[in-house]
């Protein structure tokens, strides 16, 4: 069962953690707790499996990076971990991870490369290709079309005010 505390906390987490050199000890100060505090309970969170990571979200765009593509390919399950580790050296590669295979879609390895342009990025892929050994797999280049907002997990909705009445 969440304590109060714990709840205060999620609640102010789950817009960002603020942007300073000591975030947790601002969150902290909003919340009525130590930076000692704020650490162990957002630990103890995380081991408990209420909260599943705490990341950075990237906004790829405005640094310049115009050319996204998710690439991915139909490889055997005994290589996966072999192959992830492979393509996940490549420092163009920001994401790389396995996804089980659906009906009508026999992808199962995934990865994420961020660009400057699409021509650069076909160019990483086929560097990738060749490295890793991937001409004999099946593969699709899917690039983004749209942008999303990104944002964190919500933990909790807050309650809109009350209108005064």
């Amino acid at each position: 069962m969440l304590e109060a505390k714990d709840r205060q906390l999620l609640e102010q987490i789950q817009q960002g953690l603020p942007v300073c050199s000591r975030p947790y000890f601002e969150i902290g100060r909003l919340c009525d707790m130590s930076e000692a505090e704020v650490i162990e309970r957002l630990s103890r969170l995380k081991a408990q499996g209420l909260i599943k990571r705490l990341g950075v979200i990237v906004k790829h765009r405005q640094l310049g990076y115009r050319a996204n593509a998710m690439v991915v390919w139909n490889v055997p399950d005994n290589l996966i971990k072999q192959l992830g580790g492979h393509i996940s050296q490549f420092s163009f590669v920001t994401l790389c991870y396995q996804r089980p295979r659906q009906p009508g879609w026999p992808h199962n390895l995934y990865c994420m490369i961020h660009g400057k342009d699409k021509a650069t990025v076909l160019q990483q892929i086929e560097q990738l290709v060749a490295a890793c050994g991937l001409n004999n797999f099946d593969q699709e280049i899917l690039f983004s079309r749209r942008c999303f907002k990104q944002r964190g997990a919500v933990y909790q909705k807050t309650k809109p005010a009350l209108a005064d009445g």
